[in-house]
């Protein structure tokens, strides 16, 4: 039986693919879960039309996050903390004080795409990487420094 992944489905294809399985895999779980539609000739073409719809948004995504990510690496993002005596922070420098900071300069990201790798816990430059798509991360300068 041939059907259209709707979806991901683990070990079996990616969103689009048209694949073989056995009839009862289709429809016993596939096609009653809304993960597949049947392989006629009306379903492919109906799909190939939202394959071209999806393609385009997904390089519109991608050219914005590409925009973004070369103003992010323009940016020095400055951070007031607590310092001891050797440079060790009193506490780390959070996400959200990364993402309030880029919104202060004008760039809005979302917290969950912020990757501060082990935590920044001393003062000086550390580099921060964004996720912004899936195909474009951007990296971003962060100074730590003393506050008065």
């Amino acid at each position: 039986m041939e059907l259209i992944l709707l979806e991901d489905v683990r070990e079996l294809g990616k969103r689009g693919q048209v694949v073989r399985v056995k009839p009862g895999f289709g429809r016993n779980f596939l096609l009653p879960q809304g993960k597949a539609l049947p392989a006629t000739a009306g379903n492919r073409a109906f799909f190939e039309q939202q394959r071209k719809k999806i393609d385009a948004r997904h390089t519109r995504e991608r050219e914005a996050a590409a925009e973004i990510a070369a103003q992010l690496a323009a940016i020095k993002v400055t951070i007031p903390k607590r310092v001891s005596d050797k440079d060790t922070l009193y506490g780390s420098v959070s996400v959200l004080e990364i993402v309030a900071a880029l919104a202060k300069k004008g760039i809005e990201v979302d917290k969950r795409r912020v990757d501060v790798g082990g935590g920044i816990k001393t003062a000086g430059e550390h580099k921060v990487t964004i996720d912004l798509h899936t195909e474009v991360v951007a990296e971003v300068t962060v100074e730590v420094v003393p506050e008065e």
